[in-house]
Order: structure tokens, then C-alpha cells, then sequence
């Protein structure tokens, strides 16, 4: 290294280089992320394991880096090693976590859940630690390879950090085209040109010669160390909090988390460049202040993102992914950059700006690793997100004053005293009426239960029905009427299924409703595994006027259902996979290839698995997917279709016939009959058979390598989920009547009902079909006729009751006035909410109170938690919202 061009050619180079590898460094840790969101089911113990480790690998890399930079000759070749272990560590990775993840599976059975994943977490740490500790020690390497060149320590520092927010980006590019594995092979190559590049530059520039004298090692203050790494600690509890919070109103996928992260990194970057602006004294004293502030103006602003991002119609994923970044780009930049701009700042006031800089860096990186672990699993269950968030912001002041030496002036203590007060104002989550307007304008929050699995809010709407949200804006369950049945029914058709049901498996126990359908089957033991304990609490207390008290008469297991199944050793009858939102974070793990062998291994000789699927969040050729991987564990497979959910059946060495079905029925009560089938009738549940699972050429889902999850997030935009289309592509797989009477084992004497409710099935699909694709009249038509060939469906007749009570211009026609036309709604489906609650009306407008205390109870039957029913007088003073009841 002669002459100052040359020099000044290589740091440029450098620093280049640098760039790119930190631009792989955080592709890498985003894809560890993903990759440890499927590993442990929850996506925040993906995000913390995965951010706690690399920190802490970071900080303990550049302590080892500092002593290796001041022996090394050569520490471009060091830092070029580092590299290649760094990229050949990345693809054996996946290998390791396979085979550490078998073992796992070992243990399960021996390991209580909290075992479970501690086990996990140490494992996952110390492994991701080690080229971890290779990425920071670079750090040091390079800093001693530019010390000639006049490169700041702010700009190598920089520059890295901007590196580190384009490969946070990267990956949103690469999964849904790559997918995991070759997205990891990508970013790994990257490394390896790096390394290589490195190689060269070691060769052309570096001697062999032994450095003649080691320079002395020089060590910030104690001090300093601990301040700066509790600002590390501070960062990080504000990074986590927000993952939680931005990532419960944004698109919360793994697409959230790496957008936090870039717009995280994107501030400190430029803020360690515009460090060298900063020369006064002042600014000490002003960093923290800003820091604070605007961390507690981001709780503020929540609301206005939110209500933003619910109102807002996006035109693709990257346009929502762009305008939601920027938003939070403009509610955290100023913090962000304030975090940049301290380590150089620092690093110059103690003095040796480059080892100053790296023993500073190690102990931020440190304190940030502790600050993650107490964010996901001490602050965040036990205080909240915001509080967290608060916390955090009030480390950064103090010990931002501290490092401003002002902490013993008394304009200091007041300082933190009014930023305290007004952290008081947003340390509450805000109500759901105010982060949603447009959708919850008027609900109340019934309660609020946060931890490390979700956010859990039970809000009653203004006519007194109850929802269950999980990370918001995603109704999980409902006590309206007819979401009562909708969930019931994903329990009736699995038990009708199996002869003689004796144990059931509840994957998901949600709001107890579900469940509740199995109180109609006698002498069944039930077992529901559930990891949100928000749910559970939901299902014992606020949704238990209609669950029947479900939580009463089951055995409640809160764990994960992929250790559940692996750990327990009780074998059931039949197993009922719950309806979940695939495109979270580590949730298609459920449908995956693995989940489906797991459940299987649990069933008895005969037992019958159903997973149901929701119609409306899959495009056609991710259900492909879901259904060719369900039909490669359970070869036989056979679907049936309730309105527009899905359920995919499969039986452990035994198969699904009309005789076990009616045989199931005959052993049980008229009364239990009518409980076990909704009133339908078993031959309503058999028409709804679809014919077995085709065969497909697509790709499987699997743990290691999915495929929805990247889809689905597109799909939501590009218009690929239409379920116009999903409807249209069902029907045209749909057995003929013939073959499916034959697959059923129909008697001939049977046929008749069997045909009846299988046509019936057939054209209420069409109907709606029509009704979808805008085609009014043909949907009109087809309704009559379903209804005529099985008047027992219940969607079938209450499509026809809705359209006879919006159809006043017929009514009229024909003479009815407003009392006839309900009676004759009801002549059709005599639970039909609706109508009881306006006949209830019309008999007491009439003064009629025998009568309405005869529609009043059948009314609160169906509807108990109606705001008429707990305030009747509501009934008079208000008209309540006509809600269809047409599925």
C-alpha cells in the first residue's frame, strides 16, 4: 500500500464491499427469521431468537475482531475467510436445522411446551451466533484495512447500515420468486463473490510481512461501554415493539419485518453519515430529547396509520409495501437517525475514533441482544407493546443525558419528567374504534389480552355481537347467528364422518363455538390445544352465552399444535384442523406436508383428519398446492365443500362411506340428531361431498420449502383471490352424481336423498356463482330450484329467505304486507333472525305481548348476546342494520 491514489482506489473499494456485505448480512438475517418463524409456529419468537442472536453474535465478533485487527498483517485475507465461513455457514444451515429439528421431535414427547421452545432458543442462538460473531468481527478488519485511506468511522458505519437496509428489502423480491431455500443460495453466492473480491484485493495490496509492533489496546471507559450498550438495549426495545405494533396494522407477514428493519437501518445510516455535521456540544444534549419525543410521537400517530392503512385501497403489493414503508420511514426517521449518529459522535469524544468505534459497536450490539430477549419475552407479555415502546424511549433519554454529562443538572430532571407525563398518555394500546374507524367506528373493547403469540381483542359491535381479533383486522370468530353455525359446522361434518366417534382433537379452540357442535354426540372425551391464551380466556368468559360452556366439558391444552402432536401420546377418533389465515408468518406451517404426517401418527385405526380451508383466502393454485399436499399424506383423500369453506378429509387406513354416516346418526337421539346435524339432516351433510382430491402438477408445501405464503400476499392485490374464480374451478372438479353416489357406497334406495341433496348442493353453488360474476337473473333462477330439490340445506334456504325479504317490489305485487311477507320468510327458514326481530317489533308496536314474548324467545334463542335482547327497549328506539344472512 505505497502511494495516497492507491489508497485512497482500495478504501473506496472497501467500502463498496462493505456495503454489499451488509447488504447480505441482514438478507441473512431476515431468511434466518423466516426460516425461525416456521421452526417455532410464532413469528415474534422468530423475529427475537433470530435479532437476539445475531446482536449478540455481532457484539462478541467485533471484541474478538479488535484483537485479531491489531496482530493481523493481512486483514483483508482475514476478512475474506470471514466471508466464505460466513456464505458456507448460510447454506448448511438449513441441513443443520433439519437435523437439530428431527431430534426436537425426539424430545417433544419428554418436554413440556416452555421447554420446548427454551431448548429451541438456546439451540437456534448458539447456532446462529457463530457467523454472527464472523459478520461483526469484520467490522474491525475493515476499519484497520482503511485506516490509511481517510474513510471516517461514521461512513464505514454508515454505509453498512444502508447496505443492511437494502438486504433487509432484498428478500421480498427473492422469496416469492425463489422461494426460501434458492433465496438463501442466492445470498449465499453473494457472499462468496465478496469473499473472492477480497481474495484479490488481500493479493494485490496486502504484504506478508509481520506487523513489527503491535499497537497498544485502547479500551472506551467502563463507563461509556455500559451507557452505549443500554442504548443498545433501548434501540432494540423500540424496534421490537414497533415490529409489534406497524406489523399489526400493516400486512403482517414476514414482508413487515424486513420493511421495520430496512427503514430501521436506513436512519442509522444516514445518520452516522451526517454525524460529521454535528460538531457542537449541543447536540448531546438535543439527541436524546429527539429520540424520545418522537418515539413517543409514533405511539401517537398509530391511530392515523392505521385508520390510513384500513381506508386506503392499494393497487399492488409493492405500492402497499412502498406507501406503508414511507409512512413509517416518516414516523421513526428522526429516532432512527439520532441512533446513527451516536457511535461516531461518541467514538470522537472518547478518542482512537476506530478502536473506540468497534469497542462501542460491541457493546451496543450486546446491549441490544439483551434488550430483544426482554422485549418478546419480559416487557411485551407483562406491560404491552406500547408500553415497551415507552420504556425504551425513556432509556434513550436518560442515559442520552448521561453520555451529555448534563444527568446531574436540574433542567435534566425536569426534562425527564415531562417526557414521563407525557409517555403516560400513550403507554394504552388504543381502542379498536380508533385504529379501525371505518370497521369498528362504535365497538367497545371487552377486553385486551397481549403476549408473545398475538394480540387479542373482544370487541361487542353496537347491535351486541361479540368478535374475537387476533393482530386486528382479522375477525377469527363471531356470535352473530350465522357465524354461530358456520363455526359449528366445521365440527359437525368431522364427527358425523367417523361411525362412532369416542375422542376428539380441537386443533384451535378459537371462541369455543366450534367446539360447542360436539355437545350433540354422546360419550366423547375432547381435547382442544390451543397456544393463545388471549382465545382461551375469550372462550371461557365472553363467548360463553354461545358455546354452551364448551371450556367446561373439554380438556383445554395450551401449547402449539405441531408439539402437541408430536408430544402427545393419546391416539383419537377424529382430528379437526381450525380455519387460520395462512398468509401470517410461520401459519402455513399448518398446511404443510409434515403438519399433515404429525396428525395422521395421532389418529386411531379409522380415525378421520379434516382440515378446513377458507375459500376466500386462496387463489387457485396455492389451493392446488394445499390440496396435492394434503393428497400426498392421505392418498385417499376426499373433499367436501360447506358454502365456501373446504374441508379435506383424509382417513388413517379406513375410508368415508353413506352406511358409517347414517349409522353414526341412527345411534343418536332425534334431539342429538338435530344437534348434530344443524337441523340439515345427515343426507344435507353427504350431498355436500365433492369427489376425491385430483391429482396436480404443482409444487408441495413443506416446513423447509413453501410456497403459499409468498403467493398469497400478491394474490390479495393482483385479484388473484376471487372466489368467483375458486368457486368456478371447484365446480368443474366436482364428482357426477354418479360416481360420487358410487364412491359413497349409496344404496339404491338411498338414492333418491342422496340425488336430492347433491343437486340441491350443485346449484346453490351455481347460483351463487352467477350471483358473483354479476349474472342477477340466472342466480335468482337457480336459488328456487335448490330449494325445491332440499329445503332441509340451510345456506340454500336462507339465500332464498334474504331474497324474498329484499325482494319488496314482489311483495307488494302480491299483495303481503310487511307482517305477511316475514311470516312467509319464516315459512321458509323459521330461524331466520331477521324476520323474528321484526315480527318481535310489530307485536309490541302492536301491543300484542304475548306474541312478542313468543318471537322475543325464539329470537334470544338464536341470538342471545343481541343488544334487543339485553336492552329491549333498544328494539323500539333503534332500527338495527339488516345483516344477510347469505354465506
Amino acid at each position: 500500500m505505497q502511494n495516497v491514489s492507491a489508497l485512497r482506489k482500495l478504501g473506496l473499494i472497501l467500502v463498496c464491499l462493505y456495503l454489499v456485505s451488509g447488504a447480505a448480512s441482514l438478507a441473512y438475517e431476515i431468511l434466518w427469521t423466516r426460516m425461525l418463524s416456521l421452526q417455532f409456529g410464532v413469528s415474534i419468537f422468530g423475529v427475537v431468537v433470530t435479532v437476539s442472536a445475531y446482536m449478540a453474535g455481532l457484539g462478541a465478533g467485533s471484541f474478538l475482531g479488535v484483537h485479531w485487527s491489531r496482530a493481523a498483517s493481512r486483514p483483508l485475507r482475514l476478512f475474506a475467510f470471514l466471508e466464505l465461513f460466513v456464505a458456507v455457514s448460510a447454506l448448511a444451515l438449513p441441513a443443520l436445522f433439519q437435523i437439530v429439528d428431527a431430534q426436537f421431535a425426539i424430545i417433544a414427547g419428554n418436554t413440556s411446551y416452555s421447554g420446548w421452545i427454551a431448548l429451541q432458543i438456546f439451540m437456534v442462538t448458539l447456532v446462529l451466533m457463530i457467523p454472527a460473531m464472523a459478520m461483526g468481527a469484520g467490522f474491525p478488519l475493515i476499519l484497520s484495512a482503511v485506516q490509511g485511506a481517510k474513510v471516517s468511522l461514521g461512513s464505514i458505519y454508515g454505509i453498512n447500515a444502508l447496505g443492511g437496509a437494502f438486504g433487509a428489502l432484498l428478500p421480498l423480491w427473492l422469496l416469492p420468486v425463489l422461494g426460501w431455500l434458492s433465496s438463501l443460495r442466492t445470498v449465499a453466492l453473494v457472499s462468496f463473490v465478496v469473499a473472492g473480491i477480497l481474495f484479490l484485493l488481500s493479493w494485490r495490496f496486502e504484504s506478508a510481512q509481520k506487523k513489527e509492533t503491535i499497537s497498544p489496546l485502547v479500551r472506551p471507559p467502563t463507563k461509556w461501554l455500559l451507557v452505549y450498550a443500554g442504548i443498545g438495549a433501548g434501540a432494540l426495545l423500540l424496534q421490537i415493539g414497533w415490529a409489534r405494533l406497524f406489523g399489526m396494522v400493516m400486512l403482517r407477514t414476514e414482508y413487515v419485518l424486513a420493511i421495520i428493519l430496512a427503514v430501521f437501518l436506513l436512519g442509522i445510516g444516514f445518520g452516522s453519515l451526517l454525524a460529521r455535521l454535528l460538531t457542537k456540544k449541543i447536540w448531546f444534549n438535543v439527541l436524546p430529547v429527539v429520540a424520545c419525543g418522537f418515539s413517543l410521537l409514533s405511539l401517537g400517530w398509530l391511530p392515523v396509520l392505521s385508520s390510513w392503512i384500513e381506508q386506503e385501497h392499494f393497487s399492488s403489493l409493492p405500492a402497499a409495501l412502498w406507501l406503508q414503508g414511507s409512512a413509517i420511514v416518516m414516523l421513526t426517521l428522526p429516532v432512527t437517525l439520532v441512533l446513527g449518529a451516536w457511535l461516531p459522535l461518541l467514538a470522537e469524544r472518547v478518542g482512537n475514533r476506530y478502536q473506540s468505534g468497534v469497542w462501542l459497536y460491541g457493546a451496543n450490539s450486546l446491549g441490544a441482544a439483551l434488550g430483544t430477549l426482554l422485549a418478546g419475552f419480559v416487557f411485551i407479555p407483562s406491560i404491552g407493546s406500547s408500553s415497551t415502546i415507552v420504556l425504551g424511549a425513556m432509556l434513550l433519554l436518560i442515559l442520552g443525558l448521561v453520555l451529555a454529562q448534563g444527568w446531574a443538572s436540574r433542567p435534566a430532571w425536569a426534562l425527564v419528567i415531562v417526557m414521563g407525563l407525557l409517555s403516560t398518555t400513550v403507554m394504552d394500546m388504543p381502542p379498536v374504534s380508533r385504529l379501525l374507524p371505518q370497521a369498528y367506528a362504535q365497538a367497545k373493547t371487552l377486553s385486551l389480552h397481549e403476549d408473545a403469540i398475538s394480540i387479542t381483542h373482544v370487541v361487542a359491535r353496537p347491535d351486541g355481537q361479540r368478535q374475537l381479533l387476533a393482530d386486528m383486522r382479522r375477525m377469527d370468530a363471531s356470535s352473530e347467528p350465522t357465524a354461530v353455525e358456520v363455526q359449528k359446522n366445521q365440527v359437525r361434518l368431522p364427527l358425523l364422518l367417523h361411525p362412532e366417534p369416542r375422542q376428539v382433537l380441537f386443533l384451535g379452540l378459537g371462541t369455543g363455538i366450534s367446539a360447542s357442535a360436539s355437545l350433540a354426540f354422546p360419550e366423547l372425551q375432547r381435547t382442544a390445544v390451543e397456544l393463545s391464551l388471549g382465545a382461551i380466556n375469550a372462550a371461557r368468559k365472553e363467548f360463553r352465552p354461545v358455546n354452551g360452556g364448551i371450556t367446561d366439558h373439554l380438556k383445554i391444552v395450551r401449547d402449539d399444535a405441531r408439539h402437541f402432536l408430536l408430544s402427545d401420546a393419546e391416539y383419537y377418533d377424529v382430528i379437526i384442523g381450525d380455519l387460520f389465515h395462512p398468509d401470517l408468518v410461520g401459519r402455513s406451517a399448518l398446511l404443510s406436508r409434515q403438519q399433515f404426517i404429525r396428525a395422521q401418527k395421532r389418529l386411531s385405526l379409522g380415525g378421520v383428519f379434516v382440515q378446513w380451508l377458507a375459500l376466500n383466502q386462496f387463489d387457485i393454485n396455492s389451493l392446488q398446492v394445499v390440496l396435492a399436499t394434503f393428497k400426498d399424506v392421505f392418498p385417499d383423500a376426499i373433499i367436501f365443500v360447506d358454502a365456501f369453506r373446504l374441508a379435506m378429509v383424509g382417513v388413517h387406513d379406513g375410508s368415508i362411506s353413506s352406511a358409517q354416516l347414517l349409522n353414526n346418526v341412527q345411534r343418536l337421539t332425534d334431539e342429538q340428531v338435530e344437534a348434530a346435524t344443524g337441523g340439515e339432516g345427515p343426507w344435507t351433510w353427504l350431498g355436500r361431498y365433492w369427489g376425491e382430491i385430483p391429482e396436480f402438477d404443482v409444487p408441495r408445501q413443506d416446513e423447509w420449502a413453501p410456497v403459499i405464503e409468498y403467493q398469497l400476499p400478491e394474490a390479495r392485490y393482483d385479484g388473484s383471490l376471487d372466489i368467483s374464480r375458486v368457486l368456478s374451478w371447484l365446480l368443474s372438479i366436482r364428482f357426477p352424481l354418479d360416481a360420487a353416489a358410487s364412491h359413497l357406497s349409496i344404496s339404491e334406495n338411498d338414492f333418491p336423498s342422496f340425488e336430492r341433496a347433491y343437486i340441491a348442493t350443485e346449484l346453490a353453488h351455481r347460483s351463487w356463482l352467477a350471483l358473483l360474476s354479476e349474472k342477477p337473473a340466472e342466480g335468482q333462477r337457480l336459488l328456487p330450484l335448490a330449494y325445491q330439490a332440499n329445503p332441509k340445506d340451510r345456506w340454500v334456504g336462507f339465500a332464498l329467505a334474504d331474497a324474498v325479504l329484499q325482494d319488496r317490489a314482489a311483495a307488494e305485487a302480491r299483495g303481503l304486507n310487511e307482517q305477511q311477507l316475514l311470516e312467509s320468510v319464516l315459512r321458509i327458514r323459521p330461524d331466520h333472525v331477521e324476520a323474528l326481530r321484526r315480527l318481535w317489533k310489530l307485536a309490541q308496536l302492536a301491543g300484542s305481548s304475548e306474541q312478542a314474548a313468543a318471537y322475543r324467545q325464539r329470537f334470544a334463542a338464536l341470538s342471545p348476546l343481541d343488544v334487543a335482547v339485553q336492552n329491549p327497549g333498544d328494539l323500539i328506539n333503534n332500527t338495527v342494520r339488516f345483516e344477510g344472512h347469505a354465506q
